[in-house]
């Protein structure tokens, strides 16, 4: 695997169901010159981040056909270490604090700013950097959830 200042465009998965949020988003990672993908609900954002090779999730909680909660335990319970970002009207502490136990990285109330939101991300995409070239988190594993196989080493 590259290190992500090796690639061209560090690659970002949006779940999110507000479409709205969702277009402004993408956007704003287009814009600054992230290659991003969307999924509008939680089963569809899992069966994405098991097919594709994503660097970085943004994941809304509050999602249809499975919660946000849900899609990164699941993620999780695969060995999948990609850096996850929660979004979420949900701000209390309580709710915070549920996110980051069931395995995300970071945890942003809405509203927010989105320069933070940027921020946050370059900091977690700087740290998937820091790996030396060829160093997996998860090297030559592979797992399968339901019908979908995931290839852990190459993201495949």
């Amino acid at each position: 695997m590259l290190a992500i200042e090796d690639r061209a465009m560090p690659r970002v998965l949006i779940v999110e169901d507000d479409e709205a949020m969702a277009v402004a988003l993408r956007d704003g990672f287009t814009y600054e010159g992230y290659d991003v993908r969307t999924a509008t609900d939680g089963a569809a954002g899992l069966k994405m981040a098991c097919e594709g090779a994503h660097d970085l999730i943004i994941l809304d909680v509050m999602l249809p056909r499975m919660s946000g909660h849900d899609v990164c335990r699941a993620l999780r319970a695969a060995g999948e270490r990609l850096p996850i970002i929660m979004l979420t009207a949900m701000g209390e502490e309580t709710d915070r604090i549920i996110g980051l136990e069931m395995g995300a990285d970071d945890y942003l109330p809405k509203p927010f700013n989105p320069r933070e939101l940027l921020a946050r991300v370059r900091s977690l995409m700087r740290r998937l950097g820091e790996r030396e070239e060829g160093e997996t988190a998860t090297a030559g594993r592979e797992v399968v959830i339901g019908k979908c196989r995931l290839n852990l080493e190459s993201r495949s």
